[in-house]
């Protein structure tokens, strides 16, 4: 079963369960610890993602800003996802015992197009005595028939616990986690940085330890202005899980809300030639599933399986994340090209435009 499209998700829940120093929710100071509610019933979200309205089968990415899996609704809501015929990745801490339990009472047949993005949050394991939790969470899911990647993010504090770490995740679940870069999230100038005192080259001898290919791709990709023509908005989406908010990447800035009325057509047209973002945010997501078909990537799955420790259960799993997006959809004419780059490149300046305006509208009424 191939992917039709991607679409990443945010639940723009705060509140957490750890306190990470390297999370960007902490980093930005913006640890509210909100539980927001859905703006529409699970049912209507449903009927809104439905195959039919999406044109095929897509791939869901769900991630928090905090837990993913603290809203109480969030079963529920995952499960409207996978009956509806799509595949669901939950980006989790790994920690939420009785949220494990309800999902792993799923269907079977829903259970083999779920994957799990297990967090290795391992100081504050340790910390908080959740660490067997974790990894017997990890177990229950993978007897259930889910999928899985454990991966953890490279900073400075776990360097002096970097061998414990291999040996617990080998010990664990047969394999060395995927690795993650950590950017700073504040003071920002013109290029986003690694959050770390080492050297860029100190920094990536210390994730190739690892033999991580998801951590490879992302330092090649990392701060690389991205000028091909891009698929986003056509092919893959980013969505606000909450307000069905539907934008076409990170850097688009134009967004619509696609729960509101669920029968509505969504229109599909690619970004063109026009990031408006300094690199491509998540390239590891986007990049991989071929969003910029001129590029070759590795596939997601290459990036984030262990095949020697069997972490992808079901054969649905595989074919669709070793495959790539232009396998169901078709690239455009040239003409077509030509005519979405130019359009959204004026659209982006006037928007660039009005913005300024705006803010220079802002500075005189201040000193007035």
């Amino acid at each position: 079963m191939k992917i039709k499209r991607f679409i990443e998700c945010l639940i723009p829940v705060t509140a957490c369960n750890l306190k990470c120093s390297y999370c960007y929710v902490i980093q930005r100071d913006n640890r509210t610890l909100k539980i927001p509610p859905l703006d529409y019933p699970i049912e209507q979200i449903g009927r809104a993602l439905s195959k039919k309205r999406f044109g095929g089968t897509c791939y869901f990415s769900i991630c928090g800003a905090g837990e993913t899996l603290i809203p109480k609704y969030m079963p529920d809501l995952i499960h409207e996802i996978l009956s509806q015929g799509h595949f669901v990745n939950i980006t989790t801490n790994g920690t939420l015992n009785d949220r494990f339990d309800q999902i792993v009472a799923f269907e079977p047949e829903l259970l083999k197009r779920l994957n799990f993005s297990f967090s290795f949050h391992y100081l504050e394991l340790i910390r908080l005595n959740l660490l067997d939790d974790f990894f017997d969470n990890i177990k229950k899911i993978k007897k259930a028939g889910c999928s899985f990647v454990l991966q953890i993010n490279l900073c400075d504090e776990y360097l002096p616990y970097w061998d414990e770490i291999k040996r617990i995740s080998k010990e664990r679940v047969g394999a060395y986690p995927q690795v993650a870069a950590t950017r700073k999230e504040i003071n920002l100038k013109n290029n986003i940085e690694l959050l770390t005192d080492l050297t860029k080259e100190e920094y990536v001898a210390k994730g190739k330890e690892f033999n991580s290919p998801l951590f490879d791709f992302t330092m090649k990709n990392f701060n690389v202005k991205r000028k091909e023509f891009c698929y986003a908005g056509d092919w893959s989406f980013v969505l606000n899980l909450q307000t069905g908010m539907l934008s076409k990447c990170y850097g688009c800035g134009i967004a619509k809300n696609i729960f509101e009325n669920p029968d509505k057509k969504i229109k599909f047209e690619a970004i063109g030639k026009n990031c408006q973002s300094r690199f491509c945010m998540n390239s590891s997501h986007f990049m991989s599933l071929g969003i910029i078909p001129s590029i070759e990537t590795p596939s997601y799955g290459e990036l984030r399986n262990r095949k020697s420790a069997n972490w992808y259960q079901s054969d649905e799993i595989k074919e669709a994340f070793y495959s790539k997006l232009k396998e169901s959809n078709m690239e455009y004419p040239p003409l077509k090209k030509a005519y979405v780059t130019v359009k959204y490149r004026v659209s982006f300046f006037v928007i660039n435009v009005l913005r300024k305006v705006k803010y220079s509208f802002k500075k005189i009424l201040k000193k007035v």
